[in-house]
């Protein structure tokens, strides 16, 4: 995970540096918010690679079930990182709507942009690589800020065209207002995920229903019940009540829950699975129906 961290920060701080020259040379508002997008994708990226670095902190004494919502955390850094530049990106369209200019240089921009691109393109890849090995909420939320990137860049694209081909001036602030307030919907996406893991929400239905089959599986297993997921970071936790025969012996009926244990922690590596068990026919009251 540090790496795609690693490589993050120095494909943003890549761009920053040809975005701006870029921008120098064409005055475009468009390629200015792309170039505000890239300083905050530093921001943010460095906020990921000092959460993710801690997150992979083992578990210690004070925090039993390790740091991994440092990610989560740092996903909302990010949202609140990314709805400020779209809403400095707003003032600055607007403005440019109301004053437009000339843009020039434009054959800068298009290299700049399909540099750009590429580039974005390649780490997104790995990031997607990365994500789907660790299941980080921190690459997750990079990656898909930088998918963005992909698109807004070839909007911006089309932005220097219809104003420096077509004379259409009010295209470039026009597609930065646009661009931002895509932005602002992505950092939503990002900060909605992140809230929903730092309160522990339960794992999607379809993992839910898996575990549940998994458990129900075992022939000493009479029925399932109590069962409770959430995700911190990489790592998920799972617990559930296993009713079993009463006449099973407490070594019996613990290597029944050794035997779900092993069987859930395969299909899901990354779990801490604990398991309470229950003799059937005794009242209890259940707490989640399932």
């Amino acid at each position: 995970m540090r790496m795609a961290t690693y490589a993050a920060v120095g494909t943003a701080s890549t761009l920053i540096v040809v975005k701006f020259g870029a921008w120098l040379m064409t005055d475009s508002v468009s390629l200015l918010s792309t170039l505000i997008d890239s300083f905050l994708d530093v921001a943010a990226s460095t906020v990921n690679l000092l959460a993710v670095r801690h997150a992979l902190e083992p578990a210690d004494h004070e925090h039993r079930f390790g740091h991994g919502k440092a990610e989560s955390l740092a996903g909302l850094a990010q949202s609140a990182f990314i709805s400020g530049s779209a809403m400095f990106l707003l003032l600055q369209a607007g403005e440019r709507l109301y004053n437009p200019s000339i843009i020039t240089n434009t054959p800068i921009g298009y290299a700049v942009m399909v540099f750009s691109i590429i580039a974005t393109i390649a780490l997104v890849v790995f990031q997607k690589y990365v994500a789907k090995r660790t299941q980080s909420l921190a690459i997750v939320a990079d990656s898909t800020h930088y998918s963005m990137d992909v698109l807004v860049n070839i909007s911006v694209i089309v932005s220097l065209f219809l104003a420096s081909e077509l004379g259409w001036q009010i295209a470039d602030p026009l597609f930065a207002i646009a661009i931002s307030f895509y932005i602002l919907h992505g950092a939503y996406e990002i900060g909605i995920e992140a809230y929903h893991i730092l309160m522990d929400r339960e794992l999607p239905q379809d993992d839910r229903e898996r575990i549940h089959a998994l458990a129900s599986d075992h022939p000493q297993v009479i029925s399932v019940h109590d069962m409770r997921t959430r995700q911190s970071g990489p790592d998920l936790f799972i617990q559930m009540h296993l009713e079993m025969s009463g006449k099973l012996s407490l070594f019996q009926a613990h290597d029944v829950a050794d035997a779900v244990m092993f069987k859930v922690k395969k299909a899901y590596p990354r779990a801490e699975v604990l398991i309470h068990q229950d003799p059937s026919g005794i009242e209890e009251e259940r707490v989640f129906e399932d």
